[in-house]
């Protein structure tokens, strides 16, 4: 199963009146994500400033319009972390490495008015994350 879109995403999200359900929601695409490959689970592919544990296994395909794009399986030992990388995914994953630099990550999560219901610590670690994306991101470009 493919991820929504991040406008399927944001009128989802936009859709629901508690934060309960936008959780739901949130867990749900972090369950959809495939499979993380266990030989990937090493130290290097582990992200540092996350609470839980986050492994990032970079990729490169290519695409008939773009060229290479950068390719990202993830994942986490936290269900609702899983989710979060779903969110991260569905901007970042099969774009060129200057659609990542490009892309307003903090404007998307503001839409999703995300960061207001993390704790800090998970914020933290989200920008950890995205940081660390960018960074393949820089290398590649």
């Amino acid at each position: 199963m493919s991820l929504p879109s991040i406008e399927e995403i944001v009128d989802d999200l936009l859709f629901f009146d508690d934060w309960e359900d936008k959780y739901k929601y949130i867990i749900d695409l972090g369950k959809s994500l495939p499979v993380f490959d266990e030989a990937w689970r090493t130290p290097e592919r582990l992200v540092k400033g996350c609470q839980s544990s986050v492994w990032i296994q970079p990729g490169s395909e290519q695409d008939s319009a773009k060229g290479e794009v950068l390719t990202f399986a993830v994942d986490s030992d936290a269900i609702i972390v899983r989710g979060l990388l779903g969110l991260v995914l569905a901007a970042l994953n099969h774009k060129t490495p200057e659609e990542i630099l490009a892309f307003d990550v903090t404007g998307y999560f503001e839409s999703l008015d995300l960061e207001r219901h993390l704790s800090p610590t998970r914020g933290n670690g989200l920008r950890s994350i995205v940081g660390r994306i960018q960074n393949i991101a820089k290398s590649a470009a």
